[in-house]
């Protein structure tokens, strides 16, 4: 558990995702799917899909919720970066707040806790792939240690625009 402002009213606790943040975690995605740049793809998920996809997260353990006043309010998750057992020791990380709780550090407080996870369980890198005009997120990884590992152009395209990925990298032990 991770608190934040814990003598506020907007404390915020991190903890292990379970299975019943499916909903919540599931509209934070398609929320960021239907009006944002982080998910390049124009197709929300289904709820099937959006299952799969966590279930694989909390099977691995690296699956987290921010709460605050009892309501999850956003979710950070590492997995695989490539499929080629080459890459096992190499993850990438997601961490995305619900609208309106940005700039209170939620996002800061779940990916601390997602270096601690991925570093305790042994891994040696982690890898952000970011939208290159995502600045706050690029600065949220800086923050954390992360450094630039380059920056790709125009390999996505998403409301009609072409779109760059900067890699972020933080070597973990």
């Amino acid at each position: 558990m991770h608190p934040l402002y814990e003598n506020d009213v907007r404390a915020v606790t991190v903890r292990p995702a379970l299975p019943s943040d499916l909903d919540t975690v599931l509209a934070i995605r398609n929320h960021a799917i239907e009006h944002s740049t982080a998910l390049w793809t124009d197709t929300p998920q289904s709820r099937d899909e959006g299952a799969a996809w966590l279930g694989a997260h909390l099977k691995r353990s690296s699956a987290y919720v921010a709460e605050q006043g009892g309501a999850v309010v956003g979710f950070g998750v590492y997995g695989p970066w490539k499929d080629y057992s080459g890459f096992r020791h190499t993850v990438e990380n997601s961490v995305y707040v619900t609208e309106g709780h940005h700039g209170h550090g939620i996002g800061s407080a779940l990916l601390g806790t997602l270096i601690t996870s991925a570093t305790t369980a042994g891994l040696h890198v982690m890898i952000a792939g970011i939208e290159a005009g995502n600045t706050p997120s690029v600065r949220l990884h800086e923050r954390h240690g992360f450094q630039h590992a380059g920056t790709v152009r125009e390999v996505g395209t998403k409301f009609g625009r072409w779109l760059d990925l900067t890699l972020m990298r933080l070597q973990l032990d």
